[in-house]
């Protein structure tokens, strides 16, 4: 028996499927079925962000499951949340896809968003879904700053250290791996399908006086600049005494690569990168790798060579000695 499609469920068909399986969380005052759902927040300001995930560029249905796929659309939501120094509440989802999608294959996508906000005490209230000739997951992630302040790409200032919470290059090894048409090492194939984001380190970042940060989703190099540029200073990172984790290193040898270039340009890990005043109690989630310098140019020093552009090994090719 064949599986009933989008199309012959019907718009107002998915939307009740997809509905009645949603868990609802404390700050959800109003969810799916009015106009807008009502979100309850305890700071009184809301953080808001949004994130576009497309079927081909930023997902593949043969490397992905759709449970897979809803959990890294979430992901990249929420970490911006994380990111703020704030805690998410709610996620707003909206669905595009072809009529010949399996329902179940939106319903599966549906699970991974709601397991994904779980992990942060969030809950999806609501959203919309129109056809497609692909599928588009926007996911919007509403948050909570709980009393703090939010935490900007702005505030670094020289004489701060720099520190990073999470993976590195994990999400661009397992994009190389199955790109060559491999499925090992499993640990980074499963970290390109769905990141790992170190939620909490966000709020304890903030909580220890984190005078930066930002969500590391195109790469640290990349995301380092948004940082110095904002800041108007000079991001420095050594990567002397960098050991490359295992899975990154056998990946990299089997490949003929230097596994840094993976973990100073590679994407999608979510890590967080943030500056601390020296001397700040650094939360244990946090390794400095790396200071903040005065600069009348803006950018980022890696093994202090000026980085020009944001990739691989051509941004050495690019580079000047500071």
């Amino acid at each position: 028996m064949s599986e009933t499609t989008i199309g012959e469920a019907g718009e107002f068909g998915l939307i009740a499927r997809i509905t009645e399986a949603l868990p609802r969380c404390a700050a959800c005052l109003v969810g799916p079925g009015d106009d807008t759902a009502v979100v309850a927040t305890a700071s009184g300001s809301v953080l808001a962000t949004i994130d576009v995930l497309v079927e081909g560029i930023h997902f593949r249905r043969d490397w992905s499951s759709a449970t897979d796929v809803g959990r890294k659309a979430a992901a990249a939501s929420l970490a911006d949340v994380a990111a703020m120094g704030g805690v998410a509440t709610s996620l707003l989802v909206g669905f595009a896809a072809p009529g010949d999608l399996p329902v179940t294959w939106a319903l599966e996508c549906t699970a991974g968003l709601t397991a994904e906000a779980a992990r942060v005490g969030a809950c999806v209230v609501g959203g919309d879904v129109v056809a497609s000739p692909v599928i588009t997951l926007s996911v919007t992630a509403l948050g909570d700053l709980q009393g703090r302040s939010p935490v900007l790409r702005s505030g670094a200032r020289a004489g701060d250290v720099l520190a990073v919470a999470g993976r590195l290059g994990w999400s661009a090894a397992g994009l190389a791996v199955l790109s060559g048409g491999f499925r090992s090492p499993s640990a980074l194939v499963e970290a390109h399908r769905i990141p790992d984001p170190p939620y909490s380190a966000g709020p304890m970042a903030a909580d220890a006086g984190a005078t930066a940060m930002i969500d590391v989703s195109d790469g640290l190099i990349a995301d380092a600049r948004h940082l110095a540029e904002a800041s108007g200073v000079a991001v420095v990172i050594d990567t002397s005494d960098w050991v490359s984790p295992e899975p990154i290193a056998v990946a990299a040898s089997a490949f003929g690569v230097d596994p840094r270039e993976w973990m100073l340009t590679g994407g999608e890990d979510h890590a967080l990168l943030a500056t601390f005043p020296a001397g700040a109690a650094i939360p244990a989630a946090f390794r400095i790798i790396g200071s903040v310098l005065a600069s009348q140019e803006p950018g980022v020093i890696v093994d202090g060579l000026r980085m020009e552009d944001t990739g691989g090994h051509v941004h050495f090719n690019g580079a000047r000695r500071e």
